[in-house]
């Protein structure tokens, strides 16, 4: 026998084994699936609580992509949520006021789910600090917002990043959430905190997670909208509340960034300062459609570096069933929480829908104007509708119709105003609201126009966008005025007296009730409309209620028992035959021909 020749032929199948090896090391291919869910506000499970009937949409369907997924062999699923979801429902109310005790139904959520990680909304902060706190510390997984800092070290107040490691690939997550949080919700809510602005801030971590974890991919995950220009605002706006695109397009780095907050679905690619491709993804909200992007990544050894081919989509929920293990495991809370809800709070004696505070004074808003003229003792109430499209049947008011009444846990200010400011207040609200109207043919609600100046419908719905949100539509209570809808915006109110007949003075001063995201200076009423800066609002409050006004509302009508809807018919458009002819024309395309949702 040859030894030498043996020998040799071992060491070149060695050297064979050891090509093979490095070839395959080099090909080495790992298959990424990223799912983000966002404003979900509540929507964990395929029920309407609000109206007692099932809903097509919910985490329990997005569970069911989710297990799907992660069955197969090929790939690994990163499952992330980008915040607003403790408000919005009965049931995250229920957990989060009525069941302080037990572990709240969002960390069992996630938790069940396995999410990966998720970023804090500005609605989750809404919830309250004895809430959210909680919630984090019985979460399995990080909770996001590098920009909310501490107020006495700068640090950040929930955790600014994540790394994820999957198959040798290391995935570093960095969250944020809207800097406008001090524009909304009262300091207490909040305090310990401040929010930083977001390319600012992902300019800082971007370069401390590259330099400390050389990540091989980098993930947005930002509850912040991708339209800076929403408000009037520009991208050199500092502080600017949808400042996700701005962050992809200006802080080079991020492979994907996943959006939130502007309840806009977002599928697409824009272009750093870097020249690098950046991919942006986003849903609407209440859990009815959640992006995926699938990431490809092959490793080059001879740089060692991973190629990326990333593919995206915006799957909705409807074409997937509930997961039935979810559902089984979450039946006994989702059947507590219908308990909770169907407990009658009083009797209705006509009526109440929502549509008709879009054209004029109406039963509707005038039971929010009675009871925050009623809780807060003051002279004038203001505020807008809270719910955009639904109505009251006469007879039995359960506790599930207070969420349709009123949408938001906005607590209740009284603040000083003078005459002059509470014109220009509403000034300020009917400028956004209606359109300026040259014959009784033309648009009395201000629609969405594009820039040929077509009005901007809402594809596959036959409804159009409103130029602005119907929820900065405030009308008043305790005084009776008209708005001319002839002249332009900012010479439309005139005010004609008190409700009780006696005189309306500019520059007398009065108790004005306002929700405590417009009493922060949410929606720019008081700012742009009354004038008031921004660091003057806080000194112009008088009082607030501890808890939130559907809180108030629920024991108010509990104390009457039955209550007969009134319109208080205090404030009327001009001229009114120009105004019900519009409406005959605009209250379809607001609406759509069916009913109420």
């Amino acid at each position: 026998m040859n030894w030498k020749h043996l020998a040799r032929g071992r060491f070149l199948l060695l050297i064979l084994s050891l090509t093979l090896l490095l070839s395959s090391c080099q090909k080495k291919t790992v298959n990424l699936e990223f799912i983000e869910t966002s404003d979900v506000h509540g929507s964990l499970f395929p029920w309407n609580f609000m109206t007692d009937t099932t809903a097509n949409h919910s985490l329990a369907s997005v569970y069911s992509y989710v297990k799907a997924e992660r069955a197969k062999p090929d790939q690994d699923v990163i499952l992330l949520d980008n915040g607003d979801i403790l408000q919005g429902e009965p049931d995250v109310y229920y957990s989060n006021f009525l069941q302080p005790d037990s572990t709240n139904i969002v960390a069992r959520v996630y938790n069940f789910m396995k999410y990966d990680v998720a970023t804090v909304g500005n609605h989750d902060i809404e919830a309250g600090h004895a809430v959210y706190d909680k919630v984090r510390s019985e979460m399995h997984m990080p909770w996001l917002a590098a920009n909310a800092v501490r107020t006495d070290d700068g640090k950040p107040y929930f955790k600014p990043y994540t790394i994820i490691e999957k198959e040798g690939v290391k995935i570093a997550v960095l969250g944020m959430i809207t800097p406008h949080i001090p524009y909304w919700l009262p300091e207490k809510i909040w305090k310990g905190m401040e929010f930083e602005d977001m390319i600012e801030t992902a300019r800082k971590w971007v370069k401390i997670i590259q330099e400390k974890e050389h990540p091989d991919v980098l993930i947005g995950l930002f509850h912040s909208g991708v339209d800076y220009t929403y408000g009037g605002t520009t991208a050199k706006t500092y502080k600017n509340e949808n400042a996700s695109a701005l962050v992809a397009e200006q802080v080079p780095g991020f492979d994907i960034v996943f959006a939130g907050h502007d309840h806009r679905e977002w599928n697409k690619w824009v272009t750093n300062t870097a020249g690098k491709k950046v991919l942006i993804m986003g849903p609407q909200a209440h859990a009815r459609e959640f992006p995926v992007a699938k990431m490809k990544l092959t490793y080059d050894s001879s740089d060692k570096t991973w190629k990326k081919e990333i593919t995206s989509e915006v799957k909705h929920s409807k074409n997937y069933q509930p997961d039935p293990e979810y559902m089984a495991h979450f039946k006994p809370f989702v059947n507590e929480v219908k308990k909770w809800v169907n407990q009658p709070v009083a009797k209705l004696t006509a009526d109440i829908d929502t549509r008709d505070a879009f054209f004029g004074s109406s039963s509707f808003m005038g039971l929010i104007h009675h009871v925050q003229l009623a809780q807060s003792g003051a002279d004038i109430s203001l505020s807008a509708p809270t719910i955009f499209n639904t109505q009251l049947k006469k007879g039995e008011l359960y506790v599930r119709d207070m969420f349709r009444l009123y949408k938001y846990e906005n607590l209740l200010y009284t603040m000083k105003l003078s005459g002059k400011e509470i014109k220009g207040y509403l000034e300020y609200s009917y400028a956004g609201w209606f359109n300026t109207m040259k014959s009784p043919d033309d648009h009395l609600i201000n629609f969405r126009k594009d820039k040929e100046g077509h009005l901007m419908e809402n594809k596959g719905r036959g409804t159009y966008s409103l130029a602005k949100p119907y929820f900065n539509f405030d009308s008043a209570g305790g005084i009776k005025y008209t708005v001319d809808v002839r002249k332009p915006a900012g010479h439309r109110v005139h005010i004609i007296s008190m409700s009780d007949g006696t005189p309306f003075r500019e520059n007398h001063i009065y108790k004005v009730a306002v929700n405590s995201y417009r009493g922060n200076g949410g929606g720019g009423h008081l700012e742009e409309g009354a004038g008031i800066p921004h660091d003057e609002l806080n000194a112009r409050r008088i009082s607030t209620t501890e808890k939130d006004l559907r809180f108030y509302m629920m024991k108010w009508l509990e104390k009457q028992g039955t209550y007969t809807p009134v319109n208080p018919e205090n404030w009327k458009v001009i001229p009114q035959s120009w105004e019900k002819k519009a409406r005959a024309v605009d209250e379809p395309m607001m609406f759509g021909k069916g009913g109420n949702d």
